[in-house]
């Protein structure tokens, strides 16, 4: 089985194609990072625009690299939610138009379970039932994965998600966009025991997440070491943020673990890049005997591999859209009505 995917939920426009449900066969992206930096943060228009253009070329040169054509394909996948609505509405619009156009069916993929799947490209054995802790810019949720296409959240952030913390940690240091990777770098050097930083509760469900406290304090802590005229060591400083955030993330993940009775871990989107998040995860589940999964660096981010993977059990489990698809900037991903 063959399966184009094509992913354009926020500044990365890609295509990949996947054969038998985890081989990756190409997988191409064109970023917008360079773009976006000197805004500090990504301004949608611009990422609508830049994808508009790119999006023929991506797709024809994951084609090239996989050695196939569209009649090849069983079918095309394609990020419908959440994300930039812009964004997404020039995925599903070409995924759509492809479809239509190749006769081909069209296979509707929610993002966040494309992040989980990036664990089946890099894991062979990795199987549901498991808990998976999936950690973005956007996105902080503890979610059962019952199966390839049944997923049940039972933590989610109520405010700031844990990449949206550090990125604004890393804005208010002075760090330029994306500041995720910046502060992992700089945690490197430092000290991480060096500043004791809040780990916000959380009324009503002990395994939602709450990271905006953690920043207004790293915020404001910056503020009034500048007001006085003194000088935070930033090494330190990313060390102690990147301890706490990893430690939070942890906390929630065995316990929910240990509650629901898991023993199979895994760790999915763009904040399972920091190394911080993968060690201490990572020690966690040794210690208790778990099994953990995380995916490569390179599967870390977005991109179309993990939602051509996803799009190939979606298609097995007949989900599939007809051109009334649309976008749809937010949706929980236990609510999918495919």
């Amino acid at each position: 089985m063959l399966i184009l995917g094509i992913e354009s939920s926020c500044d990365e426009t890609a295509a990949s194609i996947c054969e038998d449900f985890r081989n990756i066969r190409s997988s191409v992206i064109s970023t917008q990072i360079e773009e976006h930096k000197k805004y500090g943060g990504v301004v949608p228009e611009i990422a609508s625009r830049r994808h508009c253009e790119n999006i023929l070329e991506v797709t024809k040169q994951a084609l090239k690299e996989a050695d196939v054509t569209l009649a090849d394909l069983d079918g095309i996948a394609v990020t419908y939610a959440p994300g930039l609505i812009g964004a997404l509405l020039v995925g599903v619009n070409f995924a759509k138009s492809l479809a239509f156009a190749a006769e081909k069916p069209l296979i509707p993929v929610h993002h966040i379970s494309g992040h989980i799947a990036a664990n089946y490209i890099c894991h062979k054995e990795l199987e549901p039932p498991y808990l998976c802790i999936v950690a973005s810019g956007a996105h902080s949720h503890l979610i059962e994965v019952l199966s390839y296409t049944e997923f049940r959240v039972i933590g989610r952030t109520r405010d700031d998600a844990a990449g949206e913390c550090f990125d604004k940690c890393a804005r208010a240091m002075g760090f330029p966009y994306p500041g995720g990777v910046h502060i992992d770098r700089h945690a490197q050097n430092g000290d991480a025991l060096a500043f004791k930083l809040p780990h916000p509760a959380v009324a009503g469900n002990e395994f939602d997440f709450s990271f905006s406290g953690l920043k207004t304090s790293v915020i404001n802590m910056l503020h009034r070491a500048d007001q006085k005229g003194e000088i935070i060591n930033k090494d330190n400083l990313s060390a102690s943020i990147q301890r706490t955030i990893s430690e939070i993330i942890t906390e929630k993940t065995m316990g929910a673990a240990e509650q629901y009775g898991y023993k199979k871990i895994a760790l999915a989107g763009g904040v399972s890049a920091n190394s911080g998040v993968r060690a201490a995860l990572s020690k966690a589940c040794d210690e208790r005997g778990f099994e953990f999964y995380m995916p490569e660096l390179s599967l870390c981010g977005d991109n179309a591999a993990m939602i051509a993977c996803q799009g190939s059990y979606n298609f097995a489990a007949g989900i599939t859209a007809d051109e009334s698809l649309n976008a749809v900037a937010t949706m929980p991903i236990d609510s999918i009505k495919f």
